[in-house]
């Protein structure tokens, strides 16, 4: 590999060469000849076939020498402004493609600070720290997902084995059975919230755009967690403007409504108060889901769209900590906004706007 890489050196160093040789020729060639030819009309001098040997010679000669410097100073050139520059980018990037995303190249500085080399310098750190970025969040997924797959599984296990006590009653063998129901239920959920999200990430699935009224859609979401609302006691509060219509896909949208009204029943206690509102406001359509559960502090309120993340370890159970990353991934592809105001003991509010139909907006000026 040495030996063929120096030859290619040897052979690219003789073409450059080459090259300057023909071209100082030509050069010197040129100038020369119209320079006699100037001087021996002017002058009245004959030119000899002795006279034009020995010229010939020297200039030969000249063109070597000319001819060589030119090559050595090109080498130098190139050696300082462009293979030194090639040489810690191509180490550079054997580093990422064995993994190491931690890299960075230095530009240059001085005389050379500022060239064209220093652009390409900047984008692969960029790269780097892209990639780096990306390679912690696929470890921290992985290590998550494991995680939160061990638990549903040991209840699984343990429960299972706690089924093949012989003496077992009929209530217990039917708690066990209840619990491992739940833990697979859960499993299931969360391997299905798992692959929605990718396909999200990876824009695998492409929004159905559609007009509709926004204000039903939210109502027939509500009335499915009626039987919650009740069994524990849970005032509702609502405020629909009618004739609010958006322009988005549908299916996606109630992932994110489904979402937040569960959180919101989740952590609401027997007696508390559930809030929904719906306006327009200028280009959008703001909904808002308040909720008189534990609320949530600040430093909690800045991960909650993380994926696994979950503030309340003490309803971790009833979760995967996907929910929240999939309604913030919705909002985006659906170009909206989505924000939360909480406190701790008073309750959290979501607020969520999704841009209204332009027809629907025509009609209200």
């Amino acid at each position: 590999m040495k030996g063929e890489r120096q030859l290619r050196w040897v052979i690219r160093a003789i073409g450059h060469y080459i090259t300057f040789f023909l071209i100082v020729a030509f050069a010197i060639t040129c100038c020369l000849m119209l320079f006699v030819t100037a001087l021996s009309e002017s002058l009245g001098i004959g030119l000899n076939g002795e006279n034009l040997t020995s010229a010939a010679k020297i200039t030969f000669w000249n063109v070597i020498l000319i001819s060589l410097l030119f090559t050595v100073f090109d080498a130098i050139r190139r050696k300082w402004t462009v293979e030194r520059h090639v040489k810690r980018i191509s180490a550079a990037t054997e580093k990422m493609m064995r993994g190491d995303f931690s890299v960075r190249i230095p530009t240059t500085s001085g005389v050379l600070s500022g060239n064209r080399f220093d652009e390409i310098i900047g984008s692969i750190n960029k790269m780097a720290e892209e990639l780096s970025g990306v390679e912690t969040l696929r470890n921290d997924f992985i290590a998550n997902v494991s995680h939160e797959m061990k638990t549903p599984l040991a209840v699984m296990q343990n429960y299972g084995t706690l089924l093949q006590a012989p003496d077992l009653s009929d209530e217990k063998r039917l708690e066990y059975a209840k619990a491992i129901t739940d833990a697979s239920r859960r499993l299931a959920d969360m391997m299905t919230n798992i692959l929605k999200l990718n396909r999200l990430e990876n824009q695998q699935i492409y929004p159905k755009v559609e007009v509709y009224d926004l204000g039903e859609q939210l109502c027939e979401s509500l009335l499915q967690y009626e039987n919650v609302w009740e069994s524990r006691n849970i005032e509702i509060d609502a405020d629909i403007n009618e004739n609010v219509f958006v322009e988005a896909d549908r299916e996606l949208l109630s992932l994110v409504w489904n979402n937040l009204f569960s959180n919101a029943f989740k952590f609401t206690e027997s007696g508390g108060t559930v809030s929904l509102s719906l306006f327009a406001d200028g280009q959008y359509a703001v909904v808002r889901i308040r909720d008189t559960g534990c609320g949530m502090s600040p430093d909690v309120g800045a991960h909650i769209f993380e994926k696994f993340y979950q503030g309340d370890t003490s309803r971790a159970t009833q979760g995967n900590g996907l929910g929240l990353a999939l309604v913030k991934r919705v909002v985006d592809i659906m170009q909206g906004e989505i924000g939360v105001e909480s406190a701790v003991g008073v309750g959290s509010t979501f607020t969520v706007k999704i841009r209204r139909n332009e027809n629907g907006l025509e009609e209200n000026r």
